[in-house]
């Protein structure tokens, strides 16, 4: 993979998206963003405190994740970030038409995730907020051209499979 290239990894909360975008990051010997960064303070005591963010208060969250992604476009270098994307107008702000900005989607069942999520320790996100986040969830049709890999493996397996099917696009 010569070419710069632009990866957001999304998926619900507890889906393993910072540890294999970290991978995912080493691997390309990119930057890594942890997309979570970037809420606002607000945002995270809203969270922390079990109640589901509303598209107003993710939307300067997301255009600030745009903005990285753009700032790295425009240096021509290749990135790694983490960001939840859970509905395609949150995608269509972080990816829109930019071609050089793939989708890595990790998929899994709603009982992984939970048992994950109850295993973790010092995250804001509470695993009360699991429903409202599968509820939200619109997974990615082929139109956005994801990468989908299931959760099931170990993290270096999952970003092993990404990096295959991206090796295997051309990418």
């Amino acid at each position: 993979m010569s070419e710069a290239i632009i990866l957001v990894v999304m998926g619900v909360s507890g889906s393993g998206k910072t540890t294999i975008a970290k991978d995912l990051a080493a691997a390309l010997h990119c930057e890594f963003l942890e997309g979570d960064a970037l809420h606002p303070q607000a945002n995270v005591e809203k969270m922390r405190g079990g109640t589901p963010l509303t598209d107003a208060d993710r939307l300067p969250w997301l255009q600030a994740i745009a903005s990285r992604i753009d700032r790295w476009r425009a240096r021509g270098e290749s990135g790694v970030v983490t960001c939840s994307a859970l509905k395609r107008a949150y995608r269509d702000i972080l990816i829109g038409d930019r071609r050089e900005v793939t989708l890595a989607y990790l998929k899994g069942s709603r009982a992984l995730i939970e048992s994950r999520m109850i295993a973790r320790h010092g995250h804001f996100m509470p695993v009360k907020l699991l429903d409202s986040q599968f509820a939200t969830l619109e997974e990615p049709g082929p139109d956005e051209r994801p990468v989908i890999v299931g959760i099931g493996g170990t993290p270096p397996e999952i970003a092993a499979e990404i990096l295959r099917q991206l090796r295997e696009r051309g990418l």
